[in-house]
């Protein structure tokens, strides 16, 4: 990291040190005991520019304040019948973990229908799944490899994807979308796998790229299926 970069580090530690106090405590939820590299998250996401970088973070510790983020874990959806209905039309978890120990979320996209709930309550889990692998899953990954871990490979299964249902395709790049504008700055690698008509997947695709701005640090890659490559890469294992 040259002397620039660390400079601007600098300059906005000492610009978070003077925010006020809930701030600082949702900040803290953030970084997790990692503040330098979640403020180069977020540095890089505006170019190693200070002030709108700032202006980005503090914007986004006001958001979790408005929205209570910080107590979102123990706020479960209710009712439960609520809560197995997205359970049941929401398709996702975590898989296991690659063999650069990032965490591994598989998202059955293809078979989800997102029709049990409201959007509200969809919402509600995806924020609260965001939380828990930023503030559970990513520090313990980080605290078995010995060495900061902060970002994770999403893995989007096309299989079983129709035509006529692609408002979920729409309904996931909203949640992805709001996703990133959640966690400015942060770094997911997605793997989107498929076995649908091309012509589908070439809708997919599009609606994936406008959810994914160029603002955001970010990998998007497109296989068929599961080739020898990306089968290497993973080699999941499970703590």
């Amino acid at each position: 990291m040259g002397m620039a970069a660390q400079e601007a580090i600098r300059q906005l530690q000492s610009l978070m040190e003077e925010v006020d106090e809930p701030l600082r405590r949702t900040y803290e939820n953030i970084h997790q005991g990692y503040p330098n590299e979640t403020l180069v998250r977020f540095l890089k996401a505006r170019d190693w520019n200070v002030p709108k970088t700032y202006e980005m973070l503090v914007d986004c510790l006001k958001w979790r304040i408005e929205n209570e983020i910080d107590n979102i874990l123990a706020n479960p959806i209710t009712p439960i019948e609520s809560y197995r209905a997205v359970r049941d039309s929401q398709l996702l978890g975590l898989s296991g973990y690659s063999k650069e120990g990032l965490p591994v979320i598989a998202i059955g996209v293809g078979l989800s229908t997102y029709d049990k709930a409201s959007v509200n309550k969809y919402v509600q889990s995806h924020i609260q799944m965001n939380e828990y692998r930023d503030r559970v899953v990513l520090p313990q990954a980080t605290k078995k490899h010995g060495r900061y871990i902060g970002t994770c490979i999403k893995v989007l299964d096309m299989t079983g994807l129709r035509l006529s249902a692609m408002n979920q395709i729409k309904t996931q790049a909203i949640l992805d979308a709001q996703e990133l504008a959640d966690n400015i700055g942060v770094d997911i690698n997605i793997w989107a796998t498929h076995n649908a008509a091309s012509f589908s997947f070439f809708i997919i695709q599009a609606d994936l790229d406008l959810a994914f701005c160029s603002e955001f640090e970010h990998n998007l890659d497109f296989y068929s299926s599961f080739s020898k490559n990306v089968l290497d890469h993973f080699c999941f294992s499970f703590y």
